[in-house]
């Protein structure tokens, strides 16, 4: 039988391309890839795809998303070490756009909104070997993790191929 592999992009329709694109780009570190007028075409900085966020231009004046409703909740884009989290998390606030914390056990995970109010998420996966036996969510403690983790990539962990 075959079965996806992995997601290779996201597209998200936002007021005003370019404002996304700017922000996607200065607090995430996106780069702009391909841009029209009303479209950009984003790719994460070690990504080997052509892109992996398109956003394209509605327009000004419709609804933002608001709690829980149909549709997507959120994307969640993966770092490599507990560091680059923590430099994240700092970019967000700066930002304004940090809007939760969560560790998962398996993962620590920062919660945010771009411009048009879509949340995404940042995550970091917990080494295999350190996962708990039971999973849930509670509260980020992000100084223990970079205490515990220091320095520890998990983006090839990840993605063994």
């Amino acid at each position: 039988m075959a079965a996806v592999q992995r997601l290779n992009h996201a597209v998200l329709y936002v007021s005003d391309a370019e404002r996304a694109a700017a922000f996607y780009t200065a607090v995430l570190g996106f780069e702009v890839a391909h841009a029209f007028p009303g479209a950009a075409f984003l790719r994460a900085a070690s990504s080997p795809n052509d892109h992996d966020l398109g956003l394209f231009s509605v327009g000004p004046g419709l609804p933002r998303p608001q709690g829980r409703r149909i549709g997507l909740y959120h994307l969640a884009w993966q770092v490599d070490t507990i560091e680059e989290l923590a430099e994240l998390r700092r970019a967000l606030l700066d930002a304004g756009a940090l809007v939760g914390e969560s560790d998962h056990g398996v993962s620590k995970s920062l919660y945010a909104h771009d411009p048009d109010g879509n949340e995404f998420e940042i995550m970091w996966a917990v080494p295999r070997a350190d996962w708990p036996d039971e999973i849930g969510t509670v509260r980020l403690d992000l100084d223990a993790a970079l205490a515990r983790w220091a320095g520890v990539p998990t983006v090839a962990e990840s993605n063994p191929r």
